[in-house]
């Protein structure tokens, strides 16, 4: 508990991360996109978790 950085997750509701989720989407419905998660950590800017 002590020590450990705890990751925030972003605010999906805010217009600019809507628009990423949304490009996001738009390459899952394409068949663009390979790897959903790590598109999403990309788009977002987070790290997997682990563990």
């Amino acid at each position: 508990m002590f020590g450990k950085k705890t990751q925030q997750s972003p605010d999906l509701t805010s217009l600019d991360n809507f628009r990423k989720g949304q490009k996001v989407y738009d390459r899952i419905l394409s068949g663009e996109c390979k790897d959903v998660a790590a598109e999403l950590h990309a788009a977002y800017g987070t790290k997997p978790k682990h563990g």
